[in-house]
Parts: structure tokens; sequence; C-alpha cells
């Protein structure tokens, strides 16, 4: 079990001249608030690789001392937010819980202090009536001491805003009033950049296509970065990273003419043997609660003998399984390949061609034009026919690019995306029952005096199946 625990931290960060003064806050609380004050000196040490792997993909592990952050932290990428993995300080070096958890992003290089930060920390925090807090808005004075060829000093100044109780509205006051008072939104999204001297990388262009792509295909390597950390740590997020992986590939195929071909062929490839190793453990967990619900329905009279302990007994050695076998592959030098390819497209994306972001509007179409075709040679094909997964595919592929191309094409892509996902979930209850069907038809064989049960809830997803046709 891991020692670590987590939290979500959301914050915004300021730029500020020297001679900034924090403004007076009082506008930002609620009747009966107040302000505490307090002055906190930090030191914080970074670790990552040689070669920036941890950076690269959007990973910061820290060492801190000074408040009642000290501590070992790791922070994750999640949207607007960071989770924050945090373990006590103890033994000599990188806590062996955090080199795993960062295994995914660095492979077999070594982690080795790469920064140190000397923080001081002039905190305000913002409490409501009873105390509780609602946000820090806090100023710091920073000195980094870094080490390559040669060691180099900076020093700077900014403000943050972190959220603890309070609402994504006291974030935006709170912005508002720093804005009015001469702070600028900050260039360099984090104290290790800016120790390093290395900028942000540049926002896709939403006006351009490739900006387009770039952005959805960001948020889907942010979600399988998240998804590599929190599957070590032992979370349940099989079916989130899985759904990143289907992003992804949607897009490695229906923009598959605008990018190098090899390389997109190529990566497909990886991100479906990685998929069909996530797969082996949904499965297990879709059909856990399907027939769950299944045995809910029968009257308890024709539950006879131990049925669902016999299900529950087969899938936990199904999941446990394919749980085992996933850990395996994601230790493996071939996943490790696969995280390295994925951040080589983050940084440099294969794009032959390039427009005008509304020309995401010709690729939607095509998806769609598939997609009813695929839909047509379905209706009246047999039951568990590959007609019927060719369809079910189209239409996560519908659905995806059209999530994508919601920022340009606004309520179109919102109607697409909603049909296709309607779409899709009709095809995937038949797809359960059919695998529902073959579990239950192998269980009550094995079964044998017992299967009486088995029969009846095989013959009930066949009927549920034939019906969604």
């Amino acid at each position: 079990m891991p020692m670590s625990d987590t939290q979500r931290e959301r914050e915004l960060k300021f730029a500020v001249p020297d001679d900034f003064v924090v403004p007076d806050l009082s506008p930002l609380l609620p009747a009966g608030g107040s302000v505490e004050r307090g002055v906190v000196t930090l030191e914080s040490t970074y670790y990552d690789t040689a070669a920036r792997d941890l950076l690269g993909a959007g990973l910061t592990l820290r060492r801190r001392t000074g408040d009642d952050d000290t501590g070992w932290q790791l922070k994750v990428p999640d949207g607007d937010s960071r989770i924050e993995v945090r373990v006590p300080l103890g033994g000599r070096g990188v806590p062996a819980e955090l080199r795993e958890l960062t295994a995914g992003a660095r492979g077999r290089s070594a982690l080795k202090p790469i920064a140190t930060l000397r923080t001081e920390r002039h905190v305000h925090r913002l409490l409501d009536d009873a105390g509780d807090s609602l946000a820090e808005v806090v100023d710091d004075s920073v000195v980094s001491h870094t080490q390559r060829e040669f060691a180099i000093t900076r020093s700077w100044r900014e403000v943050e805003v972190e959220l603890h109780d309070g609402s994504e509205k006291l974030l935006k006051k709170a912005s508002t009033l720093l804005h009015d008072h001469g702070a600028e939104d900050a260039t360099i999204g984090s104290k290790l950049r800016h120790a390093l001297d290395v900028a942000d990388a540049p926002a896709p262009d939403p006006d351009m296509l490739s900006g387009t792509i770039a952005r959805y295909l960001d948020e889907q390597f942010e979600a399988l970065v998240r998804g590599d950390v929190q599957l070590r740590r032992g979370e349940d997020v099989v079916h989130p990273t899985r759904v990143a992986t289907r992003r992804y590939r949607s897009v490695l195929r229906i923009f598959g003419r605008a990018f190098d071909p090899a390389r997109a062929e190529h990566l497909d490839v990886e991100l479906k043997w990685f998929a069909a190793a996530l797969g082996e453990v949904r499965d297990a967990q879709v059909l856990r609660r399907h027939l769950d619900d299944a045995l809910d329905d029968l009257p308890a009279d024709l539950v006879i003998g131990p049925v669902r302990t016999r299900i529950d007994r087969a899938l936990d050695a199904e999941e446990d399984a394919a749980r085992q076998a996933l850990a395996t592959l994601m230790a493996g030098p071939r996943y490790l390949a696969l995280v390295r390819d994925l951040r080589s497209w983050r940084e440099d994306l294969p794009l032959l061609e390039d427009g005008p972001a509304r020309e995401v509007k010709k690729y939607l179409r095509r998806a769609e034009r598939k997609l009813d075709k695929r839909l047509s040679a379905a209706r009246g094909a047999d039951r568990g026919d590959e007609t019927h997964h060719r369809a079910r595919k189209a239409a996560k592929r519908t659905r995806y690019v059209a999530e994508l191309a919601r920022p340009v094409l606004g309520s179109k892509a919102r109607k697409s995306a909603k049909r296709a996902k309607k779409l899709q979930q009709r095809f995937g209850d038949r797809q359960d029952n059919v695998l529902a069907a073959r579990f239950l038809l192998r269980l009550g064989a094995e079964t044998g005096r017992n299967g009486f049960t088995f029969g009846l809830l095989y013959q009930r997803e066949r009927a549920h199946g034939d019906a969604i046709a």
C-alpha cells in the first residue's frame, strides 16, 4: 500500500514588479471573514533526470522543508488543476514509491537534484466566518540555484492564489483585484521552469487546424500521464486511461492524411496494444456490474445455488490476472518507448499539412459519412456480427472528433457528438450482452449441476441483445 496521500491543487500565478504591494484583500472576504497573515521560509530541492524527462511529461518532483508542506511532493497535471502526491520525509534519496510513480515518464533514467529554491513567503490566508480557509494569497521572493556546466543563481518575485474551500468565483475575483493593482499573468508556469530558464511551450493556435488538433491531443497526453501515475498507485483509473487512448487513436485515424503516415501508423499500433491490456481489466469490471444488475432483476426463487459467489470468484480471478499483466506491461521496454513517443508528438506534432481551424469541418463530415455507411451495413446483421463492432468504432471516432471540433464548430459539433454517443452506447449495450452471454455459457458449463440460473441469465442476455438490434 502507498505511504502517500493526495490532494488537488488549483492556483493562479502572477508576475509582479519589485515594488509591488499586496492590496487590501477584504473585498474577497464573505461577511464575517478575516485575513490571517504569516511569514515562512521554504527550501525546495527539485529532482529530475539529466534529460528532464519529468519536466517534459508535465510532472514536478520536489523535497520541501519549512512549513506544513514539509515532505516529498509529486505534482501531476489535471486540466486546470494538479494532483499532488505527498510522501513524508525519511530515509535517503527519493522515496521508492515516488521512484515507481515516475517510472513511466523517466524510464530507467536516474533521478537527481537539478535545482534548489529558497523562498521567503508572505502568506495571506482568506478565512470565512467559521475560520475555515477559502484561499491563500502568497507573495514569494525566490532565489534559485542550479548546477549544470556551471552554477547559476536567479532571483524573482511572484504572487500565487491557491484555492482551498473557496469557489472559482473567488479565484476570478482575486485575479481581477491583483490585475487592477499591477500584477500580470505569469508567462512561466512554475518556479522550476523559472529557475531553469525554460519557457512554457507556446499555446496551440486556436485559429489553425494544427492548434485545434494539438490542444486535443495535449489533453489526452496529460490524461495518459495522469493515468500512468495513478495506476502505479493502485487507483482504479483504467476506464479514463483507456478512453484517452481511444480519443488519441481516433484523431490518428480521422486525420491520418494530415500526419506523417509511418509515425502515425506506428503510434496507432502501440496505443492499440496498450488499450487492449487496459481492456482486459475493464471488461471484467463492466461484466461484474452488468451481471450484478441482471441477478438483482431475477426473482429470488430463481437464483439457485451460490451463483453470485461463483460469478464473483471467476471475475476476481480474471481481473487479478489482467491487472498483473498490465503492471508487467507497464514495466517493460515497449510501454516505456510508447510514453517517449507520445511525448515526442507533444513536443513536435508531425503534421504534413495545415490550414484554418474551420477545415476540421471536412474531417468531421468524413467521420459522419463513414458512421452512416457502417450503420447501414449493421442493420439486419446477425447478432454479434463484426459489422456491429465496426459501427460502434465509427460512432466512437465520430464522437471524439466532434469533441475536438467543438471549440471551432460549436452547436454543430455538439449535436454530432450527442448523436454519436447515443449510438456508441446502444452498440456498447449490445456488446455487453454478447460478452455476458459467452461468459455465462462457459461458467454454466463448468458449474454443471447448478447451471439452471446461469441458463436463465444466458437467455436473458441473448433476448436483450436481440432487442437492441
